[in-house]
């Protein structure tokens, strides 16, 4: 078993990955040093490009790196949850491509998390509390639709939790394994309905502000907004469809 897993969902990264490979490479040689066993998991999504490729060829910068590649776009949530099952660390955290949060904010999470009375099995990167610094902010309208949809998505799924979408979030081994197997969202929700199973399941989520950079390059466009909303109202009705039915044994409990 690894001590950290870090998984990159990737659909046609070639340019923008290797800075963050690059990074990601640097914080595992220093926790190399200090004696940490980690792996590098990269999930590339059906790209057509040679991202792929790209991330081989870095291969001698990591002590434990694997390139899982699907044979077409299935989406974001699919690369993570395959990701985040295939990891076998006692802690995995999933990041963007794009480097938009740096690697480093890891350990702010985990600093905020060893403060906490409660350990946090789920600990999730946030722009939307005190804290925060957004070194470069999203377009007027996409701003605008994310708030929108962050209301939402509190409203009907997740009451309490401020920003939902951040692609930096970090899983203990145990909660990982009981989350990701009960995913079933390929788009964009997916991290709606990560989380809405951690809070069925009664897992302590802490929310961390971090530092977020946004990049022009996004995959998300303004449909994808209403496509996430639709998958949220489809994960509302199956939530409360598995919790009348008894389907969520709360393995978190001793935790919250």
């Amino acid at each position: 078993m690894k001590d950290l897993s870090i998984v990159i969902p990737a659909y046609n990264e070639a340019e923008r990955i290797p800075e963050t490979l690059e990074s990601i490479a640097a914080f595992l040689a220093e926790r190399r040093d200090a004696g940490h066993v980690d792996e590098l998991i990269v999930v590339d999504d059906g790209s057509a490009d040679n991202t792929a490729e790209v991330v081989e060829r870095t291969r001698h910068d990591f002590a434990s790196l694997t390139v899982l590649r699907s044979a077409r776009n299935i989406g974001k949530g699919h690369a993570v949850r395959t990701g985040m099952q295939k990891g076998t660390g006692q802690l995995r955290l999933f990041l963007d491509a794009d480097n938009s949060t740096d690697v480093r904010e890891f350990d702010r999470l985990m600093a905020a998390a060893d403060a906490e009375p409660i350990p946090p099995a789920v600990i999730i990167g946030s722009v939307a509390i005190d804290g925060a610094d957004v070194t470069t902010s999203q377009p007027g309208m996409r701003s605008t639709l994310g708030a929108i949809g962050n209301r939402i998505i509190q409203r009907l799924v997740l009451p309490g939790i401020s920003d939902t979408q951040r692609g930096f979030k970090i899983f203990t081994g145990e909660a990982s394994d009981a989350i990701f197997r009960r995913c079933s969202t390929d788009g964009w929700a997916f991290d709606v309905e990560a989380l809405a199973i951690a809070q069925a399941l009664g897992y302590h989520i802490l929310e961390v502000p971090v530092t977020w950079e946004h990049r022009e390059d996004s995959r998300v466009n303004h449909a994808d907004y209403l496509s996430a909303l639709l998958d949220v109202w489809r994960i509302r009705k199956d939530l409360k469809a598995d919790m009348s039915a008894g389907r969520y044994a709360h393995a978190g409990d001793q935790q919250s």
